[in-house]
């Protein structure tokens, strides 16, 4: 299996290529729009601010690259805002592929902005291992996916909002595997058994 993550301005690269490692997992990160097509699998990381991302991704036409894969392709955090529609953040254009608006959280009460920390998820259908329902994931994030019928597992910080998306060869987690101990070996695990 080739494995491919797409390097890019993200900040979370290099602990995704630990998570991998530890997996025993072969990979290659690049951002070469034939490697990215030719790969059995493409993980699509993030963190950072979803404008100067999303300029970034066009001038190196890898929004095209992205949007036209076919093969299993997972985003992480901001890799997962970017594939929907609109972001909250700086009135981003994304990518498109989950037809959703980002939104940002708005503080309330001792619910500060941004949420950081560990939260359960729920399941909702979908592509991940059902030993996930009872672990904690590490989330660090100011905006936020509504529920939406792709949702696969929802958490709650001052409101629900989806913490894992799929829609065809598109899956998408907003908390960090890479950063979630038991909870993000499953969905590593589960996304290179598709």
């Amino acid at each position: 299996m080739k494995l491919v993550i797409i390097k890019y301005n993200a900040g979370n690269i290099q602990s995704v290529s630990f998570a991998l490692e530890r997996l025993g997992v072969d990979f290659a990160i690049t951002d070469s729009p034939e490697e990215i097509a030719k790969a059995d699998k493409v993980i699509f990381p993030g963190v950072g601010e979803a404008s100067t991302t999303m300029a970034y991704l066009r001038n190196k036409g890898l929004d095209r690259v992205i949007t036209s894969l076919k093969q299993p392709v997972l985003g992480i955090c901001l890799g997962m805002q970017l594939m929907c529609t609109f972001s909250e953040e700086n009135s981003t254009d994304c990518l498109g592929i989950f037809q959703e608006t980002v939104k940002r959280f708005l503080p309330q009460g001792d619910m500060k902005v941004p949420h950081m920390g560990w939260n359960n998820l729920t399941l909702s259908n979908g592509w991940l291992d059902n030993a996930i329902e009872s672990q904690y994931a590490y989330f660090v994030h100011s905006y936020y996916v509504p529920v939406n019928p792709h949702t696969s597992a929802i958490t709650e910080y001052i409101k629900p909002f989806s913490a894992a998306m799929h829609k065809d060869n598109f899956y998408a987690v907003q908390f960090h595997p890479e950063k979630s101990a038991q909870a993000g070996e499953l969905v590593l695990k589960s996304f290179l058994a598709l």
